[in-house]
């Protein structure tokens, strides 16, 4: 028997959202703040959703491990937000932006969310210009778009490099102005360390106070989890080093089934690791892709000269580059999806081609000379100048490039010291986002009764890959214009339940359970640090569960990880002292879970025989490289049930994908 229920609406899928709206229950305005609602995360999904929550009226408790909402991962997105307003007047529908979404993801998203998260996007624009966020423009002030990798329209808005900082900073002063109103109490410096379930429901959870190391109870009527994904697995990737999947995770031991957790995003245009000590990778925005090529030598000693200093990139000839995406994929060209980007560059560094000189000697370049001279022929005649020279062209382009994309390039600069205007950027592929995460429901309801999950800590619409500027686009539809309405049919049933009590056996429970292991590390004479351990796992998920998998070292990875886990468990040290700041013990709880499930995402991807979005088999790829789907036996949602610290006892439980409006068939950028 499934014990998984969608709850997806009957009828048309352009009419499932507004039909399943109006037949909601709801809370009145009246019996609102009888409610409690807490909130993990403080994200672009967490943020939306808390100010929605207390502008309707409920009281909100808000949780962040950092010491302000502003400092949420979100922060980093850079390139763009994707809305389906067809400003350009270029073709875009709600059912393109659908359609690209279902296809960017291989086929293997659930075809109601996606249809919903594209009907809503034009609101979020305009929730967002009402804000203030300060989106470019073009010269007649109109919202201005650009292009994004697996799609043929213009429907990315963009604050230049510095998107997500701009879209959270209005989500924030939302949740302020609740802060200030006191619908919101916000605990900063709090980590979630547990979820209190009371009689099959979720009624609250136990934070640690990261300041003064103090255990706290906390209960409300729901709660929902928006504490983003799970990359740092990886040690390296491009998130926040705070970034954790605990909260996810703490929900999934609880009761609430883990969805896809091998699809994980390799974004293709990040900074190349440059030392075995680094512990962040920076991203450069796709959005760069739209002016630049991506390119290696065509010849392999000009790859040796480069990674020895030999040879500049800038004096190999244009008829002596191979710009492989634009070989490969003329239709789509550089602005092919990520998974495919990523893979394209792997594959020309595994047969030699890399141009950075680091350890596995794996880099391309990104490339915006073409650009420059493009864009400085355009300004000149602009300007009257018929016959400019090719300094007035170059000054002319160069100062496009940095009015569209400064910021990114002065960090560039900053981090590697070289001048991306003179010479190209070097890039490689790394981990970035996480499609997999907790199984919800059409109402963002996990298996837990009570327990929503929202933004990237839910599996909902993006399948087995992302298409790049969805991510913000995911968080604050859920935020915003979601779980408002669905949480409230949830809690319509709860307005004479009352306060729920803190001082009763499940509490009691779950916080013992939290002291006990806080106690464990704590006194554990262990002969290595939190880290040691995080980067085996790294280490072992990059090698074996990255962008090219095989079943054999799927297979190794599982041992392999279970071997770290209980060396873990056995030689860690943790120093400091428990009742007050200290990262260490924060440390040790992530990466404990981060072992588990590390554990849990290469048994998904053994157990998933095809290849599809990010996840790559080498065993199921066609003759050219590309990933080869399996539509017969795979077309479904692999969520899995906690069976106890075995994780391979986990329990699979599959939800049927069915689509019925677009034909499911062959992903082809060619």
């Amino acid at each position: 028997m499934n014990k998984l229920d969608s709850k997806i609406p009957s009828g048309p899928v352009a009419d499932k959202w507004t039909n399943h709206k109006n037949h909601m229950n709801l809370v009145a305005p009246n019996n609102r703040d009888k409610i409690d609602i807490i909130v993990v995360g403080t994200g672009l999904a967490g943020g939306s959703a808390a100010a929605t929550l207390a502008e309707q009226g409920y009281n909100v408790k808000a949780f962040c491990y950092q010491d302000s909402p502003r400092r949420a991962h979100s922060i980093a997105a850079q390139g763009g937000i994707n809305a389906a307003k067809n400003y350009q007047g270029d073709g875009d529908s709600t059912y393109r932006l659908f359609y690209d979404t279902i296809k960017g993801g291989d086929y293997r998203s659930r075809e109601a969310n996606v249809y919903r998260l594209a009907e809503v996007s034009a609101s979020i624009i305009d929730q967002c210009v009402a804000q203030g966020v300060p989106f470019g423009r073009d010269y007649g002030g109109q919202l201005d778009n650009r292009s994004f990798g697996g799609v043929q329209v213009k429907r990315t808005f963009y604050a230049k490099g510095q998107t997500g900082q701009q879209l959270l900073l209005g989500a924030y002063s939302a949740m302020s102005r609740q802060i200030g109103k006191g619908r919101i109490k916000m605990f900063n410096r709090h980590e979630m360390l547990d979820l209190v379930i009371v009689d099959g429901k979720a009624r609250g959870i136990i934070a640690r106070n990261l300041v003064t190391g103090e255990i706290e109870r906390h209960s409300a009527h729901a709660v929902v989890i928006a504490s983003g994904g799970y990359g740092n697995v990886y040690f390296l990737s491009t998130n926040a080093m705070g970034s954790n999947v605990s909260a996810a995770w703490k929900i999934h031991k609880r009761g609430a089934y883990f969805a896809n957790p091998c699809y994980v995003q390799i974004h293709p245009t990040c900074i190349p690791v440059h030392g075995t000590q680094q512990s962040k990778l920076t991203l450069m925005s796709e959005s760069l892709r739209n002016s630049g090529r991506i390119w290696v030598p065509k010849n392999i000693e000009d790859a040796e000269a480069i990674r020895a200093g030999k040879l500049r990139p800038e004096s190999i000839a244009p008829e002596n580059r191979d710009y492989y995406l634009e070989r490969r994929y003329p239709a789509f060209g550089n602005l092919v999806p990520r998974d495919v980007a990523s893979r394209a560059a792997k594959e020309r560094c595994d047969a030699g081609y890399g141009i950075e000189n680091n350890d596995t000697k794996e880099g391309v370049f990104l490339d915006f000379s073409t650009e420059v001279i493009k864009k400085g022929r355009e300004a000149a005649l602009e300007q009257n100048i018929h016959n400019p020279t090719e300094q007035q062209i170059s000054d002319l382009g160069k100062a496009w490039i940095e009015e569209k994309y400064g910021n990114l390039f002065v960090m560039y600069e900053k981090i590697t010291g070289e001048n991306p205007y003179v010479t190209p950027m070097k890039i490689y592929p790394a981990v970035h986002y996480t499609m997999g995460g907790v199984w919800v429901d059409y109402n963002l309801q996990s298996t837990i009764p009570g327990c929503f999950v929202i933004g990237e800590a839910n599996f909902s619409d993006h399948g087995a890959n992302r298409l790049g500027a969805s991510a913000l686009m995911q968080g604050l539809a859920d935020g915003y214009f979601v779980l408002p309405y669905t949480i409230a049919d949830y809690l319509s049933n709860d307005i004479r339940t009352g306060a729920i009590p803190t001082n009763t056996a499940d509490f009691n429970k779950a916080e013992q359970e939290v002291k006990d292991k806080i106690n464990f590390f704590m006194t554990n004479n262990g002969t290595h640090s939190v880290d040691h351990f995080h980067k085996r796992l790294g280490h072992i998920m990059w090698n074996k569960v990255g962008m090219g998998r095989t079943p054999e070292g799927l297979k190794e990875a599982i041992q392999e990880i279970e071997e770290v886990r209980n060396d873990f468990w056995k030689n860690v040290k943790v120093i400091g002292d428990p009742n007050s700041m200290n990262p260490e013990l924060e440390k040790a709880f992530r990466v404990a879970d981060f072992l588990e499930l590390g554990q849990l995402m290469a048994i998904d991807a053994l157990n998933r025989e095809e290849s599809c979005g990010g996840h790559f088999r080498w065993d199921h790829a066609t003759p050219e490289g590309e990933a080869e789907r399996d539509d017969e036996n795979y077309k479904f949602v692999s969520s899995w049930e906690y069976q106890g610290p075995d994780i391979k006892q986990e329990v699979l439980h599959k939800e049927d994908l069915i689509y019925e409006n677009i034909e499911v068939k062959t992903r082809s950028y060619k």
